[in-house]
């Protein structure tokens, strides 16, 4: 997949264009059904499969301090785009000004002229331009004038309730609530943070007899405060664990954490980066009347782990 990070890398229009556009936060079910179908229509005319999205997120620019923690981070959003078959992904630096460039400007200037667009696919509440100014009726005015097709996909439903739309705010509640298996539901996929491991308060290993790798999140959602069972990619290996995160009542120090137990592992990743996928939600964050009791209830935890057979 080729990559675009700035529109002014487009030097000259792509071979009938065929693109949809969106925050994609999440690469949910219901996206990768929209690039599907993108793949599809470009396969049609020989085309060209495209995506564009924002970064940072617009909300992160308009609304600044009201936006909700991303589902997932654009290096990840963007490996999830490309393994959906996409041709070329074009992020565009998202700034106020870029916000208010017209409708009309967005659709002649940059998707016909400068990319070559024969056709967009939109789900059904697609707006877009200064002050959403534009949708779908908006799309369909000027495509004959300007040559393109419209084509407005439906948006995929809840397989277990089939009266819900699968969305972002869905998922990014469900896994607030720590709810991860109906919220892998709906991605396709297990929820996932990465980041950097950051060196400990040395009391995994030493005091509990469970080191423990641990995460600062940067801008991702954290699942709900509990105790999960995870599976970790570190160098392309993978590895199943036990994951805490909240608060650690049990040592009252009040400070947010994310630590991974990863079993049978014995290597030193501090400043590595590892990949942890939630599997399932073990059991509440307890505060326990001491550091024995704590290390006996992460045994069972880490025997429930084993069971699932992830690997």
């Amino acid at each position: 997949m080729l990559c675009l990070e700035s529109i002014n890398k487009i030097t000259k229009p792509f071979k009938n264009a065929v693109i949809t556009i969106g925050n994609f936060d999440g690469v949910h079910i219901g996206h990768q059904a929209l690039f599907h179908e993108v793949i599809e229509q470009a396969d049609a005319i020989s085309g060209t499969a495209m995506a564009m999205t924002f970064s940072p997120h617009p909300n992160r620019v308009l609304s600044q301090n009201n936006h909700p923690p991303l589902i997932t981070l654009y290096e990840q959003k963007k490996e999830l785009i490309e393994s959906t078959g996409i041709d070329v992904l074009i992020c565009v630096p998202f700034t106020k000004a870029f916000a208010e460039i017209s409708a009309r400007s967005f659709v002649e200037g940059l998707l016909v002229k400068q990319i070559g667009m024969k056709a967009i696919v939109v789900g059904r509440d697609y707006s877009f331009g200064r002050n959403r100014e534009g949708n779908i009726d908006f799309l369909k005015k000027y495509a004959p004038a300007l040559g393109y097709d419209v084509i407005v996909a439906g948006w995929i439903q809840d397989a277990k309730t089939r009266a819900l739309r699968v969305s972002s705010t869905r998922i990014r509640k469900l896994v607030m609530a720590g709810k991860i298996r109906e919220a892998r539901q709906l991605l396709g996929r297990s929820y996932q943070i990465r980041g950097v491991v950051a060196k400990g308060r040395d009391r995994g290993g030493k005091l509990l007899g469970f080191p423990t790798a641990n995460i600062n999140l940067q801008d991702e959602l954290a699942p709900d405060n509990g105790v999960y069972v995870v599976t970790v990619t570190w160098r392309g290996k993978k590895f199943i664990g036990v994951a805490n995160i909240g608060y650690s009542p049990t040592f009252d120090d009040h400070l947010f954490t994310v630590e991974v137990h990863i079993l049978d592992f014995d290597k030193n990743i501090v400043d590595e980066t590892i990949q942890v996928n939630f599997i399932d939600r073990i059991r509440d964050e307890i505060k326990f009347s001491d550091i024995t009791a704590l290390s006996d209830q992460i045994e069972k935890d880490i025997k429930v782990a084993r069971k699932m057979r992830l690997l």
